[in-house]
């Protein structure tokens, strides 16, 4: 029988979703509104010569329809949330299309009317006139400048630089053997179960605003909108309701989070807007696609001396608020887990007629770990060394921990690995795919299929700082609430700061309410990303438990009651007596720490390749990751199995394809395609908790994106090892019939040259 962790409890949240009684937004209605609809620009690149509007605002039941120039003369842009590197500044993005449009999706007019229905045939009626520029979607030729998006500044580079450590030059001048490749990840998407949407509702005459609908980050887009809309912070109320998961997309800044708003105060209406699943895949923020030139340098033994990386990151029309966190992980995490002192790495965000980048679950760890996996097994290769053991050889022990990484990301202070066992989480990794007996069937033909397996070392950061805000009181029916500036997308936040509370005051989890996100009862809070939630809200959680306990046992010293065990009847009693009297019972706190912490991972990935349709089947997969101390181990274990599938179909599937004129030829599920239960049904994750951080009070780690970050280079690497034998070169995501089968002939091609 399994034995059964008391910490996995069910999800509290699940009962009110199983009977339906979930609130997401497109459940919120209200007297009065006007349903929205963006018309979006049909043009890659062009000048906007005029846009006609008339037929669609005489059509009966038509609200309003605005243009740029109905929302003010000072239009703002999309400030930076994250990655201040100096240059991207230039390229943010306005809300709605000036003068010009940079890609297909981009806003250049709203429609408010009685119904979406109508709306959307009034949306039909607005008639633009853009007169076509050629469009540039190659990243390389977007470099070059062969076309310029932003002719006033009369470059495509957003920025360059270059982060590194130790003698790069002198390490590779020394090194027995140095290889240089040439990888490509491709453009995807996040694509979660309901899509983005919002209800604005104004009162006081247009100086207070209710917005429904936000996530992940509602304190800090508050502060954004308030700037931008000109309203006093603590004049905007930002709603949280149930959504579908974000992944690192919902909830960031979009143009639409400041036009629906602004519509509704030139409207003076409320204004409710939900985009289809076409528009999600067309304008929310997009992600991963970069180009990387990595060299190696070894000696003859495997151990890597250095590795300098060239990452051409293709950014899209504008930089968006976080976009730069991409490539700038990517540069910080080309070094992995490994022991190599010498490291550089240039960096350029390209600009192209392309929809602009955000963040998506484990951004840039994703990309670097295919571009670094797959240098270091094409390396071990040439070396006539086994990977594994190649791998072994330059990870990071235990005894070297802290471990100082480096000043890779040009905005953040050096990186240090806190603690972990990577060696460990390796062989861990070994041991549960059976490597040492499958390594014997790598490139084998059996049954008309090529096998393979890999294994790959990865680690990733989690919990920054600086802060993470809470409230808790007492309520009038005798439960403990628990309002929390963390976010949450989906991954159990009621449950597990109910467990963590519980714990902590030794009371049942039916004790607490809690309330996460919405800015009405927290005047601050940080928000849910880079898998901060439980790292540094819940020990938020635990520090204001310690405060709301002093002051009920005081409370209840005063009234007569001494030395209470806190108990659900102790609750209710003190309720009682609070409300006759007239107290609030209720306290703040505030969890503070500048430190990320880092978990050990580790993946493996057994494969079979049929090199005449370029299907591949993913026998088994397992990944390994510490998270330190785990709060509730199914909800951890359901993270990490959510992650792989993501990550393989990421690997296989998503691709968000353009052509040569700028067109999103991928914008439905009949085209993007995503994993579904059969796809990948051979996929098992082991939590380890054998390393705890010291950066907080739990001791955890994140969990939300660390089983992501390294599916990409193990897949690669099994692919590889299994088509050894044919010569076929796996550089290029994603890994499609298509592209296999193509890498194939391209080897077979290369046979027949070398024949001839």
């Amino acid at each position: 029988m399994r034995n059964h962790d008391p910490r996995a409890v069910e999800r509290v949240e699940d009962l009110r979703f199983l009977r339906g009684r979930g609130t997401y937004v497109d459940d919120l209605s209200g007297a009065g509104l006007s349903h929205a609809v963006m018309v979006r620009s049909q043009v890659a690149h062009g000048i906007i010569r005029a846009i006609d509007v008339a037929a669609a605002r005489a059509l009966p039941g038509v609200h309003a329809v605005l243009t740029a120039a109905d929302l003010g003369d000072d239009i703002p842009v999309l400030p930076l949330r994250l990655a201040p590197i100096a240059g991207v500044e230039r390229f943010l993005q306005p809300p709605i299309a000036l003068d010009k449009v940079r890609y297909v999706g981009e806003v250049i007019a709203i429609v408010l009317a009685e119904t979406r229905a109508l709306a959307e045939d009034a949306a039909d009626l607005v008639v633009p006139d853009i007169e076509p520029l050629p469009a540039i979607v190659d990243t390389a030729a977007a470099e070059r400048g062969d076309v310029i998006l932003h002719e006033e500044q009369g470059t495509n580079i957003a920025t360059r630089y270059t982060v590194g450590k130790g003698d790069v030059a002198g390490a590779f001048a020394a090194a027995d053997y140095t290889h240089k490749e040439h990888f490509s990840a491709h453009r995807m998407t996040a694509t979660p179960l309901e899509t983005r949407g919002l209800i604005a509702r104004w009162h006081d005459d247009g100086t207070k605003l209710k917005l429904e609908g936000v996530a992940k980050v509602p304190h800090t887009a508050r502060k954004f909108l308030s700037q931008m809309l000109g309203v006093g912070l603590f004049d905007i109320e930002m709603i949280e309701v149930d959504n579908g998961g974000g992944f690192g997309v919902r909830g960031e800044l979009h143009p639409e989070d400041y036009l629906i708003p602004a519509a509704a105060r030139v409207a003076g209406r409320p204004v409710k807007w939900i985009e289809d699943r076409r528009e999600h895949l067309m304008a929310a923020n997009h992600s991963r696609e970069m180009d990387c030139e990595v060299e190696i340098a070894c000696l003859r033994d495997g151990t890597i001396l250095a590795m300098r990386a060239r990452i051409l990151a293709n950014m899209g029309a504008y930089i968006r608020p976080n976009g730069g966190v991409v490539p700038a992980k990517a540069a910080q995490f080309m070094l992995g887990p490994y022991r190599i002192a010498n490291g550089e790495i240039e960096v350029v965000f390209t600009l192209t007629n392309k929809t602009p980048v955000g963040t998506y679950r484990g951004p840039g760890r994703f990309e670097s770990g295919f571009f670094r996996e797959r240098i270091i097994d094409i390396a071990a290769h040439d070396l006539g060394l086994d990977p594994a053991e190649m791998r072994l050889r330059n990870l990071i022990t235990v005894a070297e921990m802290p471990y100082t990484l480096g000043k890779l990301v040009p905005y953040e202070p050096e990186a240090i690995f806190d603690t972990g066992d990577f060696p460990g989480a390796y062989r861990r990794a070994l041991t549960e795919i059976g490597y040492d007996r499958l390594a014997a069937l790598n490139g084998k033909l059996i049954d008309g299929r090529y096998h393979g397996v890999a294994a790959t070392a990865c680690v990733e950061n989690s919990g920054p700082g600086p802060r993470e805000n809470a409230r808790m009181r007492l309520s009038a029916k005798g439960t403990i609430e628990i309002h929390i500036g963390s976010s949450n997308m989906g991954q159990g936040l009621e449950t597990i700061f109910s467990q963590i509370a519980g714990d902590a005051l030794g009371l049942p989890m039916e004790a607490f309410e809690v309330f996460h996100g919405s800015t009405t009862h927290l005047a601050d809070g940080m928000g849910t990303y880079a898998s901060r939630a439980v790292v540094m809200g819940g020990s938020t959680v635990l520090v204001t438990a310690a405060k709301i306990e002093a002051e009920l046992k005081s409370f209840a010293a005063e009234i007569g009651v001494n030395s209470p065990e806190l108990s659900l009847e102790t609750l209710r009693l003190l309720a009682k007596e609070a409300t006759a009297r007239g107290r609030k019972l209720d306290v703040e706190g505030v969890f503070e720490n500048n430190k990320p912490t880092y978990s050990a991972g580790a993946h493996a990935a057994y494969v079979a390749v049929d090199p005449l349709t370029g299907h591949v089947e993913v026998l088994d997969y397992i990944a390994i990751e510490d998270v330190g101390y785990a709060i509730n181990p199914a909800l951890v274990h359901g993270q990490a199995i959510g992650g792989l599938v993501q990550g393989l179909g990421g690997a296989f599937l998503d691709h968000l394809v353009y052509d040569s004129e700028g067109q999103l030829l991928t914008a439905s599920f009949a085209d993007y395609l995503l994993p579904t239960a059969s796809d990948f049904p051979n996929v098992r994750a082991v939590t380890l908790e054998e390393h705890r951080s010291p950066s907080n009070p739990l001791g955890a780690k994140g969990a939300g994106e660390g089983p992501i970050v390294n599916v990409a280079g193990t897949i690669g690497n099994a692919i590889a090892v299994a088509l050894r034998p044919l010569g076929a070169e796996i550089n290029t995501m994603p890994f499609s019939p298509l592209r296999i089968f193509e890498a194939v002939a391209a080897a077979n091609a290369r046979r027949g040259d070398q024949a001839a």
